[in-house]
């Protein structure tokens, strides 16, 4: 019996490369009907492993709560990223291997993850004790969003200790979620301490992780990958209209502070409710587009020498710099005065 459909990759769609499907659905084992959950996302169940193939990601959520109903899942997110290899990941795998230390391979995650998911951004930012490296991915907390968090969380660190020369242990583990029943399988995985209810879902690293090198770092292999990588990011289409067009309503509401989503929603001729549906369809939350719009604006601002940083901040909907000053080292780790100093208007 034949499913829907499986999803091509759509930019701006909510989806998830098939791959991570198949590996849930291989790691639940004789607890559940394998080959009913796969035709349900439209997928072969003897087709080939084929991660450029997509399957939506509230289907993908679905999939996940299904096996859950049925096995301890508690596990499951450990025993799948755990599993996972630069290989199954195309030319951004190879250019993992490739980069010179883990800190040029997360930041080519961060470049191009958009390639085989359309649901969650990912973030260097500095700490104190080192680097964070976050995961963000809106919508609402539901099972099987947060079982593929931790997916995510355990196969970063599976794809670092691939890769590089030395041993990879964060320093901690930040999940934003309750912690499940029992959480000894992850800190007994990651070798660290795991925080749940911790506000972020992020890792850790220390400084000395992070520059060590890669076991098969190659300047010249790195930039042919790069090269092809940038290439298929570009032959991703523009944004949806409907993101577009509430993009620029936000942009030009912020001055008045932060847009309220029933505001937009009138203004592009939807109800709220319908508005938030249906950008939840394209993987996105009101909140995660109007910070997005508010960072990308703010540095395009500071890149124009006729406003001051106040005006910035005014423009980008803050009442006090002092707030806006935060928010900015949030969203790229470091101040607005520093990054004008470190990119000086044109």
């Amino acid at each position: 019996m034949a499913g829907a459909p499986a999803l091509p990759r759509v930019p701006g769609m909510g989806y998830v490369t098939s791959l991570f499907a198949r590996k849930m659905v291989a790691a639940a084992g004789a607890g559940v009907d394998g080959d009913a959950l796969l035709r349900q996302l439209g997928l072969d169940p003897a087709g080939p492993w084929d991660p450029r193939t997509m399957v939506p990601a509230t289907r993908y959520y679905d999939l996940l709560e299904q096996i859950a109903a049925q096995v301890d899942a508690t596990d499951l997110p450990v025993r799948v990223g755990a599993s996972m290899r630069c290989d199954e990941y195309g030319a951004l795998g190879l250019a993992l291997k490739a980069a010179r230390d883990l800190n040029g391979a997360l930041s080519r995650v961060v470049r191009y993850a958009r390639l085989w998911t359309g649901v969650v951004g990912y973030e260097l930012r500095p700490d104190p004790r080192g680097v964070l490296y976050l995961l963000h991915r809106p919508g609402a907390r539901r099972l099987g969003l947060r079982l593929s968090n931790e997916t995510t969380l355990v196969a970063t660190v599976a794809l670092a200790r691939e890769i590089s020369a030395g041993p990879v242990v964060p320093l901690e583990v930040r999940v934003a979620h309750a912690a499940p029943s029992a959480r000894g399988v992850h800190e007994d995985w990651f070798g660290c301490p795991v925080r749940f209810d911790a506000g972020m879902d992020a890792l850790l690293f220390d400084p000395e992780t992070m520059a060590a090198p890669n076991r098969l770092g190659d300047e010249g292999i790195s930039r042919y990958l790069v090269s092809h990588l940038e290439s298929e990011l570009s032959a991703l289409a523009e944004e949806p209209p409907l993101v577009a067009a509430a993009r620029e309503a936000i942009a030009q509401s912020l001055s008045g502070g932060p847009p309220r989503m029933e505001e937009i929603a009138r203004g592009l001729g939807l109800s709220g409710r319908s508005f938030h549906r249906r950008l939840s369809e394209h993987g996105m939350s009101f909140q995660a587009l109007t910070e997005a719009t508010r960072r990308d604006l703010a540095l395009g601002l500071l890149g124009d020498a006729t406003h001051s940083l106040a005006e910035v901040a005014f423009l980008t909907g803050f009442s006090e710099q002092s707030a806006f000053t935060r928010a900015f080292k949030r969203w790229v780790g470091t101040t607005p005065a520093s990054y004008r100093r470190a990119h000086p208007p044109r």
